[in-house]
């Protein structure tokens, strides 16, 4: 078995292009100082709605296949090698948006058994061992049911892993701070005339906007590569987002800001008094 490296990180999100709005930064700091980063994502996303008139043509299962082309292109711009679909490509079907009847197909990551789900994320956990894992709050963020499930999926394999003797030191929720998004979205007004979009989104349509004192941990890529990086693989999921630097769209065509800056809530443990700069600050680094 190859060695991995003594910092080993684990995200899981819901589709592909939700790991590059969230954690693009993230995820492109730690790949490039030497960490292993393991993305797993739940599904292909193959419900979502297509931006270029171009792709339009696309859905379903020719949907899902090219996104899994986006998300590889993605990983390629944030210097990342180790990511995967969870039980394997297509295990697990798009849901769609909460109250739609797609929720009702049983193929779909909302109706699979969480134990099931998250006995195939504790063979990832076995295999990398991370002490640290990124996943979304119990709402998923804003709601919507790959997410929340995602959610349901992480948190029951870190607590199935502990049980089997590989516990996870640190796990965060993916957090906005309310003031940064207020501070984002007045620069948005202020500059929506001369951008690509008509309208602005609201500071309610950004995930996991929360109080500042429940931010633990900032990373933070201003004057580094890692912006650059994020923005990039952003743009790799063109079916799913329009990028116009610092600002983006998704399929609604309403601009919100591009966070340079990602901010985490530690889950079960205090939020420091001065915010932490490492996710893993704290941890354990054995190999």
């Amino acid at each position: 078995m190859t060695e991995l490296p003594s910092r080993r990180l684990l995200l899981v999100h819901a589709h592909p292009d939700d790991e590059s709005i969230n954690n693009g930064v993230t995820m492109a700091k730690y790949a490039a100082e030497g960490a292993h980063v393991t993305l797993v994502t739940c599904t292909l996303g193959e419900r979502g709605e297509v931006i270029p008139p171009e792709l339009a043509h696309l859905s379903g299962a020719a949907l899902g296949q090219h996104r899994l082309g986006e998300l590889r292109a993605a990983m390629g711009a944030l210097g990342v090698t180790d990511f995967r679909l969870l039980g394997g490509p297509g295990r697990f079907a798009d849901s769609g948006m909460m109250g739609l009847p797609d929720n009702d197909d049983p193929g779909c990551f909302w109706q699979a058994d969480v134990d099931e789900a998250a006995a195939l994320l504790v063979e990832v956990i076995r295999e990398v061992r991370p002490q640290v894992l990124v996943t979304y709050d119990p709402d998923g963020g804003y709601g919507h049911p790959d997410h929340i499930q995602a959610h349901r999926v992480a948190m029951r394999a870190a607590e199935l892993a502990a049980e089997a003797g590989h516990g996870i030191a640190r796990i965060y929720w993916n957090r906005v701070p309310r003031p940064a998004a207020e501070d984002a979205f007045a620069r948005l007004g202020e500059e929506l005339p001369g951008l690509p979009f008509d309208k602005a989104a609201g500071i309610d349509d950004v995930p996991g906007v929360v109080g500042d004192e429940r931010i633990g941990v900032e990373i933070i890529a201003d004057g580094t590569p890692y912006a650059a990086a994020k923005a990039a693989a952003m743009r790799a999921h063109a079916t799913q987002i329009d990028v116009a630097e610092p600002y983006f769209a998704l399929s609604n065509a309403l601009a919100q800001p591009l966070f340079t800056t990602e901010y985490y809530e530690p889950v079960g443990a205090s939020v420091p008094d001065g915010r932490a700069t490492d996710l893993f600050a704290g941890t354990e680094e054995a190999s």
